[in-house]
């Protein structure tokens, strides 16, 4: 048993150095159309990100992901602590075609969405685990943040639609997307009375 850590150890560092020598060429094509190659990041399988530190939506961004860091995979890796999984794509939106980088966990599923031109403008948070820097997260309800949604809130857009917008209080980057049930025509707010149910579906940060 004496022998068994020190093995396990020189193993997996011994799987971490063979998986970096092919990040250069390991790619994959998805069959969907908007996709671009997929790239994964390979830096999450190095036994020193096995228990990396946990990432914080602030003002400056997530993680050390803010408007300065550039639209490749390298520095968005860098600046998530290598704890995902990267894939890059594309979808048209309002006429235009939105490039991003989607970060997945173990299950490959997104759980933040980076988008931009040649820098970060946009970064959308999914992930239960990570919290703004007043200790919202996935889940929080709207009552907790809010007593009306006038003067805060706005009708979602785009892909978020059907959910609710609000600026994060005292936050000039931050703002949260609040779902939830409600059978009201779509182009509406839910009343104050509603809403206070809604949760936090997803943190999003913007430039």
């Amino acid at each position: 048993m004496k022998d068994f850590r020190p093995a396990l150890i020189a193993g997996a560092l011994l799987l971490a150095g063979c998986a970096g020598s092919g990040h250069q060429t390991a790619t994959a094509t998805s069959e969907t159309t908007w996709w671009n190659p997929i790239s994964w990041s390979w830096s999450s399988l190095s036994p020193w990100h096995w228990f990396g530190a946990s990432l914080q939506v602030t003002e400056s961004g997530v993680g050390a992901v803010s408007g300065a860091t550039a639209m490749e995979q390298q520095a968005i890796s860098d600046g998530l602590h290598g704890n995902y999984r990267l894939r890059q794509g594309m979808r048209g939106e309002d006429g235009n075609i939105i490039h991003f980088w989607q970060a997945l966990n173990s299950d490959n599923q997104p759980q933040i969405e980076i988008s931009g031109d040649k820098t970060v403008s946009r970064i959308d948070v999914t992930d239960a685990d990570i919290r703004s820097e007043s200790g919202v997260k996935i889940g929080t309800p709207f009552s907790e943040l809010y007593s009306k949604a006038f003067g805060a809130c706005r009708k979602g857009s785009g892909a978020d639609a059907d959910g609710v917008e609000c600026k994060a209080p005292g936050s000039a980057h931050i703002s949260y997307l609040f779902s939830g049930k409600w059978h009201g025509p779509q182009a509406l707010i839910p009343a104050d009375e509603t809403l206070k149910s809604w949760t936090v579906s997803k943190i999003i940060w913007r430039k």
